[in-house]
């Protein structure tokens, strides 16, 4: 079967060939890479979370006589945005949009092929900042993207998925038509011998994975297809996650990133706690791990049956999740046993539940009706004499709901204030447990022209 093509393009230096890296290296599947194309095009096939495509890393996109190795080298990049399936236009977040990249994002649009818009070093504030001023390329929604440190793979893959050409369905069972649609993918994670692989095989009515009273049985991810009430559920096991320090195996390293590569390829991710000792210090790192994936998230109370004779206890343990877990307030925390198969229904309706929070939208003039009366409520407070004015929000994306204010000294916001308005956000849409990103815009209203 050919596979589709994406070819990464952008001016130079911008990390095209660290992304390029980043896709390659990361798969379990290593790839075929073809030099001799041209000294600064390369070629390979990627798996990157269920996806295949061949991509090609371009040399950078600058403008030269054609008889230069300049202009020669752009007329590969042109060739392959012609022959590609989908484009990686990637800019550089921190520099922001340069004069420069106005022609070739052009080139690109009148392409007509699938653009997919990448603002990579954006990590940290600075490149936030870029990462939204490339909204005026025009090319959609750009993903703030670290190549580097593997940020934003999960929003990548979601973008890719949605942009590649579907397969022949005979050639892919997860195509998006078949019974019971797109499979949801449940990552379940949590500390060694929480008993996550137990509750998968409970789930899939078989003794599919081995399990045993040894911590650290399953070594990698393992991806299931399973069905629930119609629902096409794609489980990934993982292995259990120990803090770094107590990690010294090799081997137990590398389990414990592909865990890392589940959580980040997944939309929901189940952490499972032993509810005989709750909420131990690396519970709580995994929760803080997920949440800054921006994974929805759901808490499972495994081995239930063990300690459901102590009545008020899952009470203490709801309000010992709010107090511990401030930045998931409202998260889901369902009773199980994986072993007896007890309460499976309910952690599924809450993981169901959970991936609708999270892909949830609220309209601009919702969300400016609740700021006016949030800021009213309880004005920003006021830096050198001058009051900090919000004078207008959106939210920018879902997946989780991700919300862009617009103001002045906006940058001077206590975090106190932040937090009100996370909550208060929360509270008004009905976004309990899923990750809320907030980013603070020192500009004028960027829909006013529009």
């Amino acid at each position: 079967m050919d596979l589709p093509t994406v070819a990464i393009v952008g001016r130079p230096n911008v990390g095209k060939s660290t992304l390029f890296n980043r896709l390659i290296g990361r798969k379990l599947a290593l790839v075929d890479d073809r030099p001799g194309v041209t000294r600064d095009r390369r070629e390979g096939d990627v798996q990157f979370g269920g996806l295949a495509f061949r991509i090609i890393d371009t040399a950078g996109l600058e403008e030269a006589d054609e008889d230069s190795l300049t202009g020669r080298m752009r007329m590969q990049t042109e060739a392959a945005i012609l022959a590609a399936d989908v484009v990686l236009f990637v800019i550089d977040a921190r520099a922001g949009v340069l004069p420069a990249d106005q022609p070739f994002a052009e080139l690109v649009r009148r392409s007509g092929v699938q653009v997919i818009l990448i603002a990579n070093k954006a990590e940290g504030g600075g490149g936030l900042a870029g990462a939204y001023d490339a909204f005026r390329l025009g090319l959609g929604d750009p993903i703030p993207f670290s190549a580097e440190h593997g940020e934003g793979l999960g929003e990548l893959h979601e973008a890719l998925r949605d942009a590649l050409p579907k397969p022949d369905p005979d050639m892919e069972d997860d195509d998006a038509d078949a019974p019971g649609g797109r499979p949801l993918r449940v990552a379940i994670v949590g500390r060694p011998n929480a008993g996550k692989s137990t509750l998968i095989n409970r789930m899939l009515g078989e003794d599919r994975l081995l399990v045993g009273p040894e911590a650290g049985i399953t070594r990698d991810s393992i991806s299931l297809d399973w069905e629930w009430r119609g629902r096409r559920i794609k489980l990934h096991d993982t292995a259990g996650m120990r803090r770094r320090a107590r990690i010294d195996d090799k081997l137990e390293k590398l389990a414990v990133s592909d865990g890392l590569r589940a959580v980040r390829f997944a939309e929901v991710v189940v952490v499972l706690l032993d509810a005989t000792i709750p909420f131990e210090k690396q519970d709580l790192t995994i929760v803080d791990l997920v949440e800054s994936e921006g994974r929805a998230l759901v808490i499972g109370l495994n081995k239930w049956d063990l300690v459901a004779d102590q009545p008020g206890l899952l009470k203490t343990l709801r309000e010992d999740c709010t107090r511990l877990l401030p930045q998931v307030r409202g998260v889901s925390v369902v009773p199980l046993s994986g072993l007896a198969g007890n309460g499976i229904d309910k952690l599924m309706e809450a993981v169901v539940q959970a991936s609708e929070v999270w892909d949830r939208r609220v309209s601009t003039s919702r969300i400016n009706d609740w700021l006016s009366e949030a800021t009213s409520r309880n004005p920003p407070p006021a830096v050198s004499g001058r009051r900090i004015k919000i004078r207008y929000a959106t939210q920018v994306k879902s997946r989780p709901p991700h919300f862009a204010l617009f103001g002045n000294q906006l940058n001077a916001l206590p975090k106190s204030y932040t937090r009100y308005l996370v909550n208060g956000l929360r509270e008004a849409f009905d976004l309990p447990g899923t990750p809320i990103r907030l980013s603070l815009r020192t500009s004028e209203n960027p829909f006013d022209k529009r």
